[in-house]
């Protein structure tokens, strides 16, 4: 997936706020997730949705207003009740922005631990 980085993005200084990151992370997974043929909002109207339980970022390099950034999205590890994703973000000339890991979980609507729906785990292992 790729973002432009437009001036709402970036604090005083002209870079990236460090907390838009995890909006674009998030943009990342609901985009995989998507290509897997998995509805986000279809999986919250059966009452199945993912957490995030930890959050982990690298920041190397910072990226500016006017930049492109590429957010790839790979599912690291599949369990019984979480997801585990890394991201790599980079910009237009290949830098590695950041590094992250998130894990998420799934939970009911009343936000309990609940076991991936064996549907979405065949969707994400095709």
């Amino acid at each position: 997936m790729q973002i432009k980085i437009f001036y709402h993005h970036t604090d005083c200084g002209g870079v990236v706020y460090y907390a838009k990151y995890l909006e674009f992370l998030e943009e990342a997974r609901t985009e995989f997730l998507g290509e897997k043929g998995i509805s986000v909002k279809e999986l919250s109207d059966k009452g199945v949705l993912f957490v995030v339980a930890r959050q982990e970022i690298d920041y190397k390099c910072p990226a500016v207003y006017g930049d492109t950034l590429s957010i790839n999205a790979c599912l690291a590890e599949v369990g019984k009740v979480k997801l585990i994703f890394t991201n790599e973000i980079k910009n237009q000339k290949g830098q590695l922005i950041c590094a992250a890991k998130t894990v998420m979980v799934c939970v009911s609507r009343e936000l309990r631990p609940q076991a991936i729906p064996e549907e979405i785990l065949n969707k994400l292992s095709a």
